[in-house]
């Protein structure tokens, strides 16, 4: 299944979102696959620990409940067909936030992301 308006996505950096809803794929039209960047809308806060208060929460989170965001999609359960005929899949569909520029919010990626021998660019 490839990532289309409404769809929701786990975000794997450290931003301070966990679940992320599609607003909109830019540049496209229909649905965005990987390495496609969309608009999200965040839906679920990432949790810390139960030992953070709510001051240490907030500063670690960059994101909050309702922030509309770009981001860049890096897993997507659509069958993806490479080059020399192998097939890749991943379980679920997973973005990376970013900022208008085009650099990730969180300094950390959670996971693995698809990348073709070189290391993936997020711009």
């Amino acid at each position: 299944m490839s990532v289309q308006i409404k769809s929701l996505l786990t975000c794997i950096d450290n931003s301070g979102a966990a679940i992320v809803e599609c607003a909109n794929v830019l540049k496209k039209k229909g649905a965005a696959t990987i390495g496609d960047r969309i608009v999200v809308v965040v839906q679920k806060q990432r949790n810390f620990g139960p030992e953070s208060s709510s001051a240490n929460t907030a500063i670690a989170n960059k994101v909050r409940r309702g922030d509309v965001r770009h981001a860049v999609v890096v897993r997507a359960k659509q069958n993806i067909q490479r080059p020399d005929g192998s097939v890749v899949k991943f379980g679920d569909n997973a973005c990376v936030l970013i900022n208008k520029s085009g650099d990730p919010i969180g300094t950390r990626l959670n996971g693995e992301s698809l990348s073709q021998g070189t290391p993936m660019e997020l711009s």
